[in-house]
């Protein structure tokens, strides 16, 4: 039995081409796999604390020379830490913001980056200098932008700081086995959006195939 844990970013709801897409995942997937468990983690409707001083020097002190005061810190970060290495499988869904992801994503990101925890440090590494902490697991991202032209090769590869970021900070904690349905023109004229999700849609069923 597997854990699925799901990361919608959106601060839309029922208009969320992202969601839309993760939820369409989850149905498919609970179809196949009736006994896996699923968690749900909001984040386009909840205030996500940015890390500050108190939190800063909590994480980096020694588990066990941390103060009452400096557990009260990242008691949230410890709950995300968690719910992310208790996950099998963990899925995005997060719109294009500002060429890229939503402030709420970026504080979350933030929240679970944790040396020594989610990942470490190893200077002098050829590709990088990260070595995450939490391997074998897998990953989706389910993005949404409201334009086109992001994609390999076009106009606008060069601007994409959604889908390249998440997968870097992914490969930071040790996933690197991420699979992406992107959907596009979300802001643009229905003939062109639509066509997109449908499009979407079935690289989703695809992924059950």
């Amino acid at each position: 039995m597997k854990k699925i844990l799901v990361i919608n970013a959106s601060p839309s709801q029922n208009d969320s081409y992202s969601r839309l897409l993760t939820e369409r995942f989850i149905e498919q997937w609970k179809q196949r796999n009736p006994d896996d468990t699923f968690i749900f983690r909001e984040l386009g409707n909840v205030n996500i604390p940015h890390v500050n001083q108190l939190w800063v020097k909590a994480a980096f002190t020694p588990e066990e020379a941390r103060s009452d005061k400096d557990k009260q810190a990242i008691l949230f970060s410890d709950e995300l830490v968690k719910e992310l290495q208790d996950a099998d499988v963990v899925v995005f869904g997060s719109p294009m913001h500002n060429l890229s992801v939503p402030s709420t994503l970026k504080a979350y990101i933030d929240q679970i980056i944790r040396m020594g925890v989610t990942t470490s440090l190893v200077p002098g590494t050829p590709d990088s200098p990260y070595v995450g902490l939490l391997d074998n697991k897998k990953a989706y991202l389910f993005l949404a932008r409201g334009g086109c032209g992001f994609g390999k090769g076009e106009a606008y590869e060069h601007m994409d700081f959604q889908e390249p970021y998440l997968k870097a900070i992914l490969q930071m904690l040790g996933i690197t086995d991420v699979t992406t349905v992107n959907v596009n023109y979300t802001a643009m004229k229905a003939e062109l959006r639509l066509d997109s999700y449908t499009h979407a849609q079935e690289q989703v069923d695809a992924l059950f195939n």
